[in-house]
């Protein structure tokens, strides 16, 4: 396979901003931005990953003009298929969300724009029940439609494409697709087989080989699907990312000579699971793949968006230039829309921002918020974070606090946590008398608080790379830590399951209302 020369020249040029800073063995350093928070860019022309720091799994980009939007993966939370808008790739600003009705869990969706129509398919899952959806927009910003069920329910990961013969179809999870009808809401005719995948070498340590998250681009003449493979958890050097071609959206397709283009090769690497990417072209005609991948040490932080640079060759395929992504890279072409990211932190002046989701919430979830006085009123539900949907921020910092005040109400009980799922979290409640400590995803006392007295209390939980200590106080200005410390390196999925992430969380149970002001979070340097 050969280069084209000229864009080897190009992407020497583009990786030079990261030799520089590993020349004299500096550890790179991200740039800090909104609280704190880490930015992928280093104001300098060039990036450092994640672009999407915290739990971002399964992104799906779209270029539409001069504009990026993007999504992903956003499984048991509720707003769920978080929007995001870009000009460079790199700093992205959220614009909403694109589904609030609870069909389960969704995993791997495709952001498509066809004549002029904004699309998203995406699989769901509740209990054992798949099933795959589809919503729709003509403006990126909303109102999005309620889901279409278009069924299929053996396959995940559908991926948009348009044929040579004009036709609309969805490529599946397993080498599988279907076509679509015109609209693009429903399915025509059976599903069929269409490519084999590729095989890794039996020594490789993968979790399995699920060939999965296919995503179509067309280049040059050519259908490239480019899918993953080896198992998006488990091992470090599972995941991977394979690409297949074909003239015809119908096959037959053939396999990348040097498949697989990515993957983590060593557990020392600083990116872990390395898979499931798509393509995108930037506005001076270069090519990248945005894909996901854990954090070394940091299962804990989900699975983070990253961008890796591509040069075409002049055989028509491709190759990944960023390496293993630890070092930075020049910025693609295009100028910023403005600071990445968003405040975790929430005055609760209103509305629920967009930053807050519910866990797996039931249809009228939003029946229990209300705002008064610069509180966020929650109605109490369940007697435990296990049964009452917290609401949940997505961290994408290794170290960080947050603090919070409540006001509980007579009966019931409110607390703040780090939440994984129902099955695992930890932090701490208080009634207005006693406190229940969270840990493990049980409480003790074993059987929760009874009904309490109520009252105001501040609780502040930090979590320090795994290592969490909790302070309250009653005034705001004395505090006491908590007796007890934590470690949550294991709460994620490759523990219990879920493809999650662990999150900062405000519960409501019990009988009454609980109050909560001034919620504000901190990244540690």
């Amino acid at each position: 396979m050969k280069l084209d020369p000229t864009r080897t020249i190009a992407f020497a040029a583009a990786l030079a901003a990261g030799a520089a800073w590993a020349a004299d063995g500096a550890q790179p350093q991200w740039k800090r931005g909104i609280e704190n928070q880490r930015q992928a860019d280093l104001g300098n022309g060039s990036f450092l990953n994640p672009v999407f720091a915290g739990d971002h799994p399964d992104p799906s980009v779209l270029r539409d003009g001069d504009d990026y939007y993007l999504t992903f993966s956003s499984f048991d939370a509720y707003p769920g298929l978080p929007l995001w808008h870009s000009r460079d790739l790199v700093n992205w600003q959220p614009i909403g969300h694109a589904i609030d009705t609870n069909v389960g869990a969704i995993w791997a969706p495709d952001l498509v724009r066809h004549e002029g129509r904004y699309y998203i398919y995406f699989p769901a899952r509740t209990g054992e029940r798949r099933s795959n959806y589809v919503v729709w927009a003509d403006d990126i910003r909303g109102p999005w439609s309620e889901p279409v069920d278009i069924g299929l329910p053996g396959h995940i990961d559908p991926g948009h494409a348009v044929g040579e013969d004009g036709k609309r179809y969805l490529f599946l999870s397993g080498g599988d697709y279907v076509q679509l009808a015109d609209d693009g809401l429903s399915t025509v005719g059976e599903v069929k087989h269409v490519y084999d995948g590729w095989r890794y070498p039996e020594e490789w340590v993968v979790e399995g080989y699920a060939q999965e998250g296919p995503k179509i681009t067309r280049h040059n003449g050519w259908y490239y699907m480019i899918t993953a493979v080896g198992g998006t958890a488990g091992p470090p050097t599972g995941h991977m990312v394979i690409v297949a071609r074909s003239r015809s959206i119908h096959g037959p397709w053939e396999n990348h000579p040097d498949n697989p283009v990515v993957r983590t090769e060593s557990r020392d690497e600083h990116w872990w699971s390395r898979g499931h990417a798509t393509l995108v072209e930037d506005q001076a005609g270069d090519w990248w793949m945005i894909y996901h991948g854990y954090e070394k040490d940091f299962w804990t932080l989900g699975r983070q968006a990253l961008l890796d640079p591509i040069e075409w060759t002049d055989d028509g395929w491709f190759v990944a230039r960023g390496g293993d992504l630890s070092e930075p890279i020049r910025k693609p072409a295009g100028e910023s829309s403005g600071q990445h990211g968003m405040a975790l932190s929430d005055d609760f002046d209103g509305e629920l921002g967009p930053q807050w989701a519910f866990y797996d919430p039931a249809a009228d979830e939003m029946e229990r918020v209300d705002f008064a006085d610069g509180a966020l009123v929650l109605a109490g539900e369940g007697t435990a974070p296990r049964d009452s949907s917290p609401l949940t921020v997505i961290p994408g910092d290794t170290a960080y606090e947050f603090e919070v005040r409540m006001q509980v109400e007579p009966g019931a009980v409110g607390g703040a946590l780090l939440f994984y799922s129902d099955r695992m979290y930890a932090g701490v409640g208080w009634n207005g008398e006693d406190f229940v400590m969270h840990r493990y995803g049980v409480e003790r006392p074993a059987d929760g608080l009874d009904a309490g007295p109520g009252g105001e209390l501040w609780i502040r939980v930090r979590n320090d790379r795994h290592i969490v200590t909790m302070h309250t106080s009653r005034d705001g200005d004395t505090w006491e830590k908590y007796p007890v410390q934590m470690e949550v390196s294991g709460y994620h999925h490759n523990t219990v399951g879920k493809f999650l992430s662990l999150r900062p969380g405000l519960y409501a149970a019990g009988d009454g209302d609980v109050r909560f002001l001034d919620f504000r979070y901190r990244a540690l340097d």
